[in-house]
């Protein structure tokens, strides 16, 4: 099997670099880095790629048993690194791939050394003394809406989790990469995301680690960001100027820095 050309990896800047990982989330794929991909790869060597159903990856190596579980993702990251030969990568993961990195850190600490998290959540769902954003009957909603009418619940649901109206032009971007997803394939990986619960995970992570929120996201709330800051004791929170799930695209010029002077800080 061709791992690379199943996960449709691209590879830019200097070889000689440290390694850095961009994994996109939920109905995206590589190209949501787009507008940091130019500053970071002046100093680092970017691994860019699409998880299995996303993308331009190759869809007939998708499974439903394989991605019913965010080990399957963390698996994708996993065999990648392999591939090509990292040590010690810098992982960065948007929304649910904060936690599949997590999970590939844990299975292969040789391979990524360093995690940064945009907007993450262990777990979307509300439970005694936590608060993860939604009610167990706002994710069924959510997930039969999605199931019934994938088309339409992407239209009406990208411009809410991009959560920026006064430019619209993202909200549609998003609405077009949900749509691009087969609907199938959509259907497992919404539920392997959103009926998550990685909470556990957090309290082993031990390497360095930044978590990145906004001041205003519909799908993780800041109380998210301070649950993850504090469950992590290697960890660093920078709460970034922007509203909305994406800041990579809403304000990339605050993630590239943050991330930038957080990866300056592991040298």
């Amino acid at each position: 099997m061709d791992v690379l050309r199943r996960n449709n990896v691209s590879v830019i800047g200097p070889a000689d670099r440290p390694a850095v990982v961009l994994a996109h989330g939920f109905g995206c794929d590589q190209n949501m880095w787009r507008l940091i991909v130019p500053a970071l790869a002046e100093r680092y060597r970017l691994v860019l790629f699409d998880y299995v159903g996303s993308g331009g990856s190759d869809l007939s190596a998708w499974s439903e048993e394989r991605y019913s579980s965010l080990n399957g993702y963390a698996q994708d990251v996993t065999e990648v690194c392999e591939a090509l030969g990292l040590e010690r990568a810098v992982f960065v993961g948007h929304s649910v791939s904060a936690m599949v990195g997590v999970l590939a850190a844990q299975a292969a600490p040789e391979r990524i050394g360093a995690l940064v998290m945009v907007a993450p959540s262990p777990c979307y769902i509300d439970d005694e003394g936590y608060r993860g954003g939604f009610t167990a009957e706002d994710v069924d909603e959510l997930l039969a809406s999605l199931e019934s009418n994938y088309l339409g619940w992407s239209s009406a649901m990208a411009p809410v989790i991009m959560g920026n109206p006064d430019r619209p032009e993202l909200g549609r971007e998003l609405t077009n990469s949900f749509c691009a997803t087969d609907p199938d394939i959509a259907r497992v990986f919404a539920r392997t995301t959103f009926l998550s619960d990685s909470r556990d995970d957090l309290k082993r992570v031990e390497a360095p680690t930044l978590v990145l929120e906004c001041v205003q996201d519909v799908i993780a709330p800041r109380e998210v960001g301070a649950y993850v800051h504090a469950a992590i004791p290697s960890s660093r929170l920078v709460t970034l100027d922007a509203t909305g799930h994406c800041p990579q695209l809403s304000a990339p010029e605050a993630t590239a820095r943050a991330i930038l002077d957080f990866l300056a800080s592991l040298a």
